[in-house]
């Protein structure tokens, strides 16, 4: 990564590593192992330090779970008041002083002036305010290829776990983190909108009011300027009724990521490893792919393989797409994730949201009709 000025840095950010606070960190490493193919590369934290914490590897994606062994540590409060969740989206770029800057001045908060690692690929690093209690870390790496590990941690001693070479054999290959959808309180969204292009220069790319039945959510995507890092931002209309975001809201107690959307090469392969794995996906009613006939012509997989894995199709003016959601594992049902995969599409599925509500209406009046 080449050097820039400080009017030019927020163009440059990149996705580094997701960071979740997590109650049990040996259970989630192995869920995130077992379920998902991802691999285990390196550990962090000490008793002095208040926490432990894995990184886990795949494709271009780095997570990190962290539990708090002290109730000092960030992490501690986090759970208490969100149960597990992602805390920190760690943004890579080429001049942390910069951006650390420029996202103070913009009005995000300081939590951790810029400050120098000495032994790490990572050069500097500096921390600010996001929404609700998540928080982006800036970190400026030495080398400008390849992902590389959070400041402070160690190449885990076994080596990468033999799940790596399972995640391969059974085609299962998630190749990035396409977006996170973020849930906000009423009102909230178009001054975290604005937040996001003057503190990170963030562009907004997309909007829209999505209608389901009696209730709606306004909808608004703000991306990063080299289109690495995508945000969609959601809040419930005030003027229906309450929905999935308001349960969200009052489950989680506040704002924070309702999911996360993994990109595949090939959603049809990457869904039917992840089944045989033990993830729980959501179902979907078989009248929505009668509907689905009339509204597209799927190109890359045939309707009976979405069909038979639940899988979701929609177009834009720029191709199509295809998603599925997971159910979700979390106690308060508030974090889930998504498989998604693009042949051009640049948007994200909402008219899905519609269709399945109609196929679900279909599929209640045809059972009413039996009676």
């Amino acid at each position: 990564m080449t050097s820039v000025t400080a009017d030019r840095v927020i163009d440059d950010f990149e996705l580094d590593y997701v960071e979740m606070y997590v109650h049990d960190l040996d259970a989630q490493t192995t869920h995130w192992r077992d379920r998902f193919g991802f691999a285990e590369v390196a550990v962090g934290g000490s008793p002095e330090e208040g926490f432990r914490a894995a990184v886990l590897s795949q494709g271009r994606t780095r997570l990190v779970l962290t539990e708090a062994t002290a109730e000092s540590h960030p992490a501690s409060d986090y759970v208490l008041a969100h149960g597990d969740g992602i805390a920190n989206i760690a943004l890579r770029t080429a001049d942390v002083r910069a951006a650390f800057s420029q996202a103070v001045g913009g009005g995000a908060r300081a939590l951790a002036e810029p400050v120098e690692h000495m032994g790490d690929d990572v050069l500097l690093s500096a921390t600010v305010s996001g929404f609700g209690d998540v928080v982006h870390t800036f970190v400026q790496r030495r080398t400008s290829t390849g992902a590389g590990l959070p400041p402070g941690f160690r190449a885990h001693p076994a080596g990468p776990a033999e799940h790596t070479g399972r995640a391969a054999h059974d085609g299962l290959r998630l190749l990035e983190i396409d977006h996170f959808a973020v849930c906000m309180n009423v009102g909230d969204l178009e001054p975290m909108v604005a937040l996001y292009e003057k503190a990170f220069g963030f562009r907004d790319i997309f909007e829209e009011r999505i209608v389901v039945g009696t209730q709606a959510m306004l909808s608004k995507v703000v991306q990063s300027r080299s289109g690495e890092v995508t945000f969609t931002i959601l809040q419930p209309d005030p003027a229906a009724d309450p929905g999935q975001i308001d349960e969200f809201l009052k489950n989680h107690v506040g704002s924070g990521v309702q999911h996360v959307a993994f990109a595949a090469d090939d959603v049809v392969r990457s869904v039917r490893a992840l089944s045989e794995r033990g993830v729980d996906f959501l179902t979907t009613p078989d009248a929505y792919y009668g509907l689905l006939e009339q509204r597209i012509a799927p190109t890359r997989h045939p309707l009976e393989s979405l069909r038979a894995l639940n899988i979701l199709a929609d177009e834009d003016h720029a191709g199509q797409l295809f998603q599925i959601f997971t159910r979700s594992a979390h106690p308060r049902r508030t974090l889930f994730f998504e498989v998604i995969e693009r042949c051009g599409a640049k948007t994200f599925g909402s008219s899905n949201i519609k269709a399945l509500y109609e196929a679900v209406e279909l599929e209640r009046l045809a059972k009413q009709g039996e009676l």
